[in-house]
């Protein structure tokens, strides 16, 4: 935890000393998330599922060097798959990406890194299944790995991977309170889109 802490700082850190000269944008970022949870144990055999994500965004480059920073508040469903079952949980992501830009001014390939915060919000607390209890925690923290397309300095596709550091899931047999519980991590790709101002 206090790794994931020190790297948010560090990006803060960067984002102060961006020069005044850099280009600042505005947009909207949304998309398709497939997601799973990673435990610690082999105690489920948990899919892949479906959710969304959804939100605003900033970008800041600085033109000659096609580097920058993109920073985004995004509502953003994540979970697992069960057999025929699917559990969402609700998170508010912040994620805060270094980008380099790079190719024609008409179509640009970028490349993204950076960590992110998520806040739960909804969904799925706690539920049960083949004995287990499971819980939803209400802090995550990670790393994201991205890469895309820019077209016409507007629109920006891409494909992004989540690292979950932090267990955002505990889980534990429902008969027994003294049992050590079993953690489980967020891990996903999305697909996003989004338009700049």
């Amino acid at each position: 935890m206090k790794r994931v802490v020190s790297v948010l700082i560090v990006a803060l850190v960067a984002l102060i000393a961006i020069p005044a000269q850099a280009q600042l944008r505005f947009g909207v970022k949304g998309g398709v998330n497939i997601s799973t949870i990673s435990f610690s144990k082999d105690i489920i055999d948990a899919d892949n599922t479906t959710g969304f994500h959804l939100g605003p965004m900033i970008e800041a480059n600085i033109p000659l060097l096609g580097m920058g920073f993109d920073l985004a508040l995004l509502y953003s469903q994540k979970g697992m798959g069960v057999g025929d079952n699917s559990y969402h949980t609700d998170y508010i992501d912040i994620p805060l990406n270094l980008k380099w830009k790079f190719g024609l001014p008409i179509i640009k390939g970028y490349l993204a890194a950076g960590p992110y915060a998520s806040f739960r919000v909804g969904g799925e607390k706690k539920w049960d299944h083949l004995m287990n209890q499971f819980k939803a925690k209400s802090f995550g923290a990670g790393l994201n790995f991205g890469a895309g397309v820019e077209i016409i300095s507007h629109l920006q596709v891409g494909l992004n991977y989540e690292l979950g550091l932090t267990n955002n899931f505990s889980a534990k047999p429902i008969t027994s309170s003294s049992v050590e519980e079993k953690t489980g991590k967020n891990r996903g790709w999305s697909i996003t889109a989004a338009i700049l101002f």
